[in-house]
């Protein structure tokens, strides 16, 4: 396999990682306004583009810094709602 070869085919799958990685991630932006599990499919598109580019391994980052603040504060207010329930007051 010559270097040629080697370059065709890293441009090939890059082709295709950004093709099917954006479509993913414009589905996933579609439903946003659409009824489907948009936080599902955007980090799904996101880690198909992350395997190629480098801006969307940072938003991939970035998702998972957001939903990890997300899940905390949703634990936060739920440990706090079991609190006051067990509450005699």
């Amino acid at each position: 396999m010559t270097g040629d070869d080697r370059s065709l085919k890293r441009k090939a799958r890059k082709v295709a990682v950004f093709v099917v990685g954006g479509t993913v991630l414009l589905i996933g932006i579609a439903l946003l306004v659409l009824p489907g599990p948009a936080f599902i499919v955007i980090p799904a598109g996101l880690a198909i583009l992350a395997l190629e580019f480098a801006w969307a391994r940072r938003w991939l980052s970035k998702a998972k810094e957001w939903a990890a603040r997300v899940a905390e504060t949703v634990k936060e207010k739920a440990r706090r709602k079991a609190a006051k329930r067990s509450d005699p007051a």
